[in-house]
Formats: structure tokens, C-alpha cells, sequence
């Protein structure tokens, strides 16, 4: 599962190393700092995969984070809010992702 919030992007996995356990990873670490605080999980660095900070979290402890999330929306437009928090080359980014999934539309 993707997720993007107006802190950064995670993607959540099973952990297949850890049963009933969670990998949400990122790019940056700034992406799961939020999550990092709310679990006191620790920051896993790795240069040799796809994602190189990742943390590893229980289910509940990533549906909490995920209605957290979803409950603190208080902003009208989701990029504009990204600006003040991760700053425009992020939004950018964001943007370029925006632009990829519009050529899904029906």
C-alpha cells in the first residue's frame, strides 16, 4: 500500500521475516519520522533495496497511524499543504505522481 500524507509517502508491506509484523518503508527519513515518534519503532538503514529507511510495526500500530492521519485533514488542498511542509521540490514530486495517475482516468 502506497500512502501519502502531507509529511511524505510510506509504502506498507508484510514483513516476511517477521510474521504478523509490518515493513512501511520510504525514500526519506523525514517520511516516517511521524511514525517513528508515534511507535517508538527504529529507523532500519539499508543501501541495498529499493526503499532505504524502513521501520517494522505491528498491523494495529499502522492502522492507528493511518487514522491519525486520515482525522488531522484540515486543509482544503493536499499539494498546497505539502508545500508548507515538505517544501515545492517535494510538491513537485507529488505533482509528477498526479500527472502519472491522470492517465488512468476514465
Amino acid at each position: 500500500m502506497w500512502i501519502f500524507t502531507e509529511t511524505g509517502f510510506v509504502s506498507a508491506v508484510r514483513n516476511t521475516e517477521n510474521e504478523g509484523k509490518y515493513s512501511v518503508r520510504a525514500r526519506d527519513r523525514e517520511s516516517l519520522a511521524g511514525l517513528i515518534g508515534t511507535t517508538g519503532a527504529e529507523l532500519i538503514v539499508t543501501s541495498h533495496t529499493d526503499y532505504p529507511y524502513r521501520i517494522i510495526i505491528t498491523p494495529d500500530e499502522f492502522v492507528q497511524w493511518t487514522s491519525e492521519q486520515a482525522s488531522s485533514i484540515d486543509y482544503p488542498n493536499f499539494k498546497s499543504q505539502v508545500a508548507k511542509t515538505r517544501g515545492y521540490e517535494y510538491t513537485g514530486a507529488l505533482h509528477d505522481v498526479w500527472l502519472a495517475m491522470l492517465k488512468t482516468q476514465t
